[in-house]
């Protein structure tokens, strides 16, 4: 029973704690860059707060999800405006970029000497400047994960820049941020917490600490997602909220799965958000792999474990996986989950797709290493 846990270095949660941002600021610095999403109207708040507090502000907003590109000039931003911290604002490719921007303003050489697969994967030499992480949605739990997800355009990939340098000295999680989001975010954004937490729960790399997590995560997400998606219910917001919170607790401590294995090849290659592959992709991967493990290790740790997660996600004492998985089914249904051929995906894919997910770094912690035939029906039945 052998394993480690970090995250962040503070964690604040609960509606209403975005007006702490400026004391909380002022501890790392004066002079923030705030790295948001391209919708930089939702910042509005945030500036305002800064600035009332004695900490002036210099927006950066990012187009999309996070590339190699919008990080560089996300640097060469704060440089010239001689910041002191890194404000992450909006959803995971924010606080994705923020993270790496935050790394690279202390650390000299270029993004490519740190990043994984098309870098050199060196390891940070210094800490990164200091970062704020503040979520406006509750999906990705990058808040309190130690990497930056960012695409290359010119590999047509997206790697990871990783480090335990890369956690944020604070998490500010407020659950009024979401309060607004429409339905189709709320679905896609909320079944990639879910994953992220039935993932890391069956992972191979799973402890008792991560497992606790999942657990209460996945209770909370099962009772709250519906309703955040049909009537956005605050209490759902805030379940939902802290469901991922804790999804990335869970995930950057014991791992993923073939869900996320999949999913960033697939965010590479197509203009599809992370959130929607990740629904498309959960309940034909569930079934994958509960069928692998039942005819190679049908004694596995991790079939007890999806039986359990069966029980928590349907309430029943008497749920097996199969009712675990034709859980997942029916919310899929309910939350409009659309399949992966509307991105664009096409069976011609799936040999590339197959070959990039074989080796992303999240098939290492799923519960049973797939076939190519395997992972090739998981796209025949996602698509």
């Amino acid at each position: 029973m052998n394993f480690g846990f970090a995250t962040a270095t503070r964690i604040i949660f609960g509606a209403g704690t975005l007006r702490e941002i400026a004391p909380l600021a002022k501890e790392f610095g004066t002079r923030a860059l705030v790295v948001t999403g391209q919708n930089t109207v939702r910042a509005a708040p945030l500036l305002r707060l800064l600035n009332g507090g004695g900490v002036s502000s210099t927006p950066f907003a990012i187009s999309g999800e996070p590339t190699v590109g919008s990080v560089v000039r996300g640097v060469e931003q704060g440089k010239t405006a001689r910041c002191d911290l890194v404000i992450g604002f909006g959803g995971g490719s924010a606080m994705d970029a923020g993270k790496a921007i935050a790394a690279l303003l202390t650390n000299e050489g270029d993004l490519f000497d740190y990043l994984e697969v098309i870098g050199r994967g060196k390891p940070l030499a210094n800490p990164s400047a200091p970062l704020i992480a503040i979520p406006t949605t509750a999906g990705t739990g990058a808040e309190v994960t130690r990497n930056a997800v960012l695409f290359s355009p010119d590999h047509g990939v997206k790697a990871s820049l990783r480090n335990l340098l890369l956690l944020p000295q604070v998490a500010l999680v407020d659950p009024e941020l979401t309060y607004e989001l429409p339905p189709t975010l709320t679905a896609s954004t909320g079944l990639d917490a879910l994953t992220q937490l039935i993932e890391p729960y069956v992972s191979c790399k799973a402890n008792p600490l991560t497992d606790a997590i999942c657990v209460e995560g996945m209770r909370r997400a099962a009772r709250s997602l519906r309703r955040a998606f049909d009537d956005g219910a605050r209490s759902a917001r805030e379940d939902m909220a802290l469901a991922s919170l804790f999804g990335g607790l869970a995930l950057a401590n014991a791992g993923l799965g073939a869900v996320h294995g999949f999913a960033a090849p697939i965010g590479g290659m197509f203009a599809a958000p992370h959130g929607a592959i990740c629904a498309a992709l959960l309940p034909h991967v569930i079934q994958a792999n509960l069928i692998a493990l039942h005819e190679r290790a049908p004694r596995a740790e991790a079939v007890r474990r999806y039986d359990e997660a069966a029980r928590v996600l349907t309430g029943s004492e008497r749920a097996g996986a199969a009712e675990g998985v034709a859980w997942v089914e029916h919310l899929c249904a309910h939350l409009r989950v659309l399949p992966l051929r509307r991105y664009g995906i096409t069976p011609s894919h799936f040999p590339a797709l197959i070959e990039k997910a074989a080796h992303a770094s999240s098939m290492k912690a799923n519960p049973i290493e797939l076939t190519a035939g395997e992972m090739n029906d998981i796209l025949t039945r996602a698509l």
